[in-house]
């Protein structure tokens, strides 16, 4: 077998393994296809996933499903403003029962493979940032120890709009560390026939496991052998420094309502993801208009925008939506 039928197997294999797994999906969630394939997105690309919308239009239901679709432990954190970093991460405590005393870690629901935390933004920043060391680093340290956490490790968190009350913003170092922010918008009229039709009837939708662990960490690593051109990497770094309202390509918006364009840490998402979005779509090349598909969810959290900015109400989607357009594709 030659590279390249084995390339095209690869690709085969990992598009059939993916309808499978947004087929059973589908048996529980309606519509929400974008929202979906954004956290497959996070999933194979090794990352983490932060969903945004009002209360009750299934973000919670979403991971819950992907959980039980790929047969990875799972916990869930239901964050609130007197839950403290010791009840995500665990605590040392005092262990008596050999008749001797020691002192043993009881570790907390963050050592799973599959992390939500609910509503993350209702804690304080203090029992937020308790969640940084294991989104970057896959461990966890506790006093003068490091705990490792088993692959694959995922943190798909939920958050309310911020103008709802009882929330904290979410710190910047934090929100750096998700791949991508997800809006989760109100479903259509006949998504709502059908998400009535399902939880009001007398049965409800089992979903059963189609992907094994084995198989997660091996789609992980086939989304990183998949080659980008040098001209669709440097459309990503261009495409992340138009972000700089103090380096050149930025637009007008940016220079008048952005205070701190987007981190290293968005290109390297628009490049992985589009990576991953190759594959989705059976090919085995990363293209620009990947890269493009990626912008959004990528860059949206990673802005700051200034104060003017701010008070006029400027969205961070359409700043990055102008770049899109303007940024030509290669350089004369």
């Amino acid at each position: 077998m030659t590279d390249e039928d084995r390339a095209k197997a690869q690709v085969s294999e990992f598009t059939e393994q993916i309808s499978s797994l947004r087929a059973e999906i589908g048996k529980v969630i309606v519509g929400h296809r974008e929202v979906v394939d954004g956290v497959l997105i996070c999933m194979l690309a090794g990352s983490h996933a932060l969903l945004e919308g009002v209360p009750g239009l299934g973000k919670t239901m979403l991971v819950r499903t992907l959980a039980e679709c790929v047969g990875l432990s799972c916990s869930r954190i239901q964050f609130t403003p007197d839950l403290m970093p010791a009840d995500i991460i665990g605590t040392t405590v005092i262990d008596e029962t050999a008749g001797t005393r020691s002192f043993e870690f009881r570790r907390g629901p963050v050592f799973a493979n599959i992390v939500l935390a609910d509503e993350v933004n209702r804690a304080t920043p203090k029992t937020q940032s308790a969640l940084l060391e294991a989104m970057q680093e896959h461990r966890v340290t506790v006093g003068r120890h490091t705990y490792g956490i088993d692959e694959p490790y995922f943190v798909l968190a939920t958050q309310n709009p911020l103008e709802m009350e009882g929330t904290y913003p979410l710190p910047e170092a934090q929100l750096d560390r998700f791949f991508f922010k997800l809006q989760v918008s109100f479903p259509s009229r006949e998504d709502l026939h059908a998400i009535i039709e399902r939880t009001t009837a007398e049965h409800t939708a089992q979903v059963r496991p189609v992907l094994s662990r084995e198989q997660i960490i091996a789609m992980q690593a086939l989304a990183r052998t998949v080659p980008a051109a040098h001209h669709v990497q440097d459309f990503a770094v261009r495409l992340l420094q138009a972000t700089h309202p103090e380096l050149d390509g930025a637009t007008q918006q940016v220079k008048r309502f952005v205070r701190i364009g987007a981190s290293p840490r968005g290109a390297q998402a628009m490049l992985l993801a589009a990576k991953v979005q190759a594959l989705l779509k059976g090919r085995f090349a990363a293209s620009i208009d990947d890269v493009k598909q990626a912008a959004l969810p990528a860059l949206r959290h990673r802005l700051l925008l200034s104060f003017e900015g701010e008070a006029e109400g400027v969205r961070p989607d359409d700043i990055i939506r102008e770049i899109v357009e303007k940024l030509p594709e290669t350089l004369a």
